[in-house]
């Protein structure tokens, strides 16, 4: 049987071009983070940096899914890998080009083709893994999602060292380099009719959700939201100009933060059972809404700051890597079968809002506030989602799963 023919196989080729754009896309976002503020940019303007990136995520999950359902994973799969290449080409650019609104357009680029690549990517599973064996899909997708993000950790320590190694301009045309490879490869191996629908939806269907899927891209809003109003530039930049610590030094603590999120992903249907739910959400998101604000207290008082924060940040890992891994399985799992694409884009397009808003909220609260703050802030997030997911439909009660994709 050929590779286009075979679902495993295909799982694999989508799985390995996953995960080498996930490796560019952490090491980028770190790279852009310790490098624009180590030339003199503020918090504020860090974050703004990344305003297109998120911005242009909304607009790609909200449209990807509908294009994808007529050109089929596929082709969004390879775009995606294609305007990574050239964000990365740009950003080697003469440094007087670097101003602020052009790493913003470039920045944006990336931003498309993060959610286009990860928009394809988990819509491909839904169409190539069965759920006849019970909680077979929840596992697979765990896998999926915990290993991305592992290696997005990787890659945080990656754009610490490849920065201090080679500098900016040297390590993203390496990374430019090893992308153009993959794509080569997965424009040779991956089925060209993955994920085609054989209906045409219209373009308003992209809104038409049911009532779970739209409380599960509202929950999903305000839990990214949560993470990103203090990970995203108020952790490092406090790391880097608080605590005094080098590129790799920060690189490296985020990296083995993300590895250990990722691997604990990876396990969650061993954490949580698989007959995960709204309620497994609820009691899960309730938990983690309680560390940021231990660790804010920690900051406010600087009571041993920097053991507290390391403590804290990997205790909030294993808690939101559990929240995480079954919203990504609930999703793939209240998604219908023919235009799977079109669910899982709206489901993103609110994780991709969440993390517009809280990574302005991340550079704004710890510019005029400070970490403290922004923990706080995260911890009502956290509150928020929750409420929400305590509405979502229990486990006798998941719509039920297509059975007619073909068995890994």
């Amino acid at each position: 049987m050929s590779v286009k023919n075979n679902a495993l196989a295909q799982y694999m080729v989508v799985t390995a071009s996953y995960w080498a754009f996930t490796l560019t896309d952490g090491a980028l976002r770190m790279m852009v983070v310790l490098f624009f503020h180590n030339l003199g940019f503020s918090p504020l303007q860090v974050a703004m940096l990344f305003v297109l990136y998120e911005l242009f995520g909304v607009i790609t999950n909200l449209l990807g899914g509908w294009v994808a359902t007529r050109i089929g994973l596929n082709m969004t799969m390879h775009a995606g890998i294609a305007l990574q290449i050239l964000a990365l080409l740009m950003l080697t650019a003469d440094p007087a080009w670097l101003t602020v609104f052009y790493v913003m357009v470039a920045q944006a680029l990336s931003g498309i083709a993060k959610d286009l690549n990860k928009l394809s990517a988990k819509s491909s599973i839904r169409m190539l893994v069965s759920d006849d064996i019970k909680g077979s899909l929840y596992i697979w997708i765990a896998r999926l999602t915990g290993s991305k993000n592992a290696l997005k950790g990787v890659g945080f320590f990656l754009g610490g060292v490849l920065l201090t190694a080679f500098g900016f301009r040297t390590a993203l045309l390496l990374m430019a380099i090893m992308l153009a490879l993959v794509l080569c490869a997965s424009y040779l191996f991956l089925d060209k009719q993955l994920g085609v629908a054989e209906f045409k939806p219209k373009f308003r269907e992209i809104f038409a959700k049911s009532p779970a899927i739209n409380r599960l891209s509202a929950a999903r809003f305000f839990l990214f939201s949560a993470r990103d109003v203090w990970f995203v530039v108020a952790l490092p930049v406090f790391l880097q100009t608080q605590l005094q610590w080098d590129y790799v030094a920060v690189g490296t603590l985020l990296a083995v933060w993300v590895i250990a999120y990722g691997a604990v992903q990876s396990f969650a249907p061993l954490i949580t059972g698989v007959n995960a739910d709204g309620r497994t959400v609820f009691v899960w998101g309730s938990a983690l809404c309680m560390v940021p604000v231990v660790l804010a207290v920690a900051v406010f008082f600087n009571w041993q700051v920097q053991e507290v924060l390391i403590g804290g940040l990997l205790l909030f890992g294993l808690l939101f890597a559990v929240n995480s891994s079954v919203h990504s399985y609930l999703i793939v799992s209240y998604a219908r079968h023919d235009g799977v694409s079109l669910d899982v884009g709206f489901y993103y397009m609110a994780n991709a809002a969440g993390r517009l808003a809280g990574t302005l909220l991340s550079g704004l609260v710890y510019q005029y506030a400070g970490l403290a703050a922004c923990l706080l802030v995260s911890s009502l997030l956290l509150l928020i989602a929750s409420v929400l997911a305590s509405g979502l439909p229990r486990a006798d009660r998941v719509p039920a799963i297509d059975q007619e994709q073909e068995s890994l």
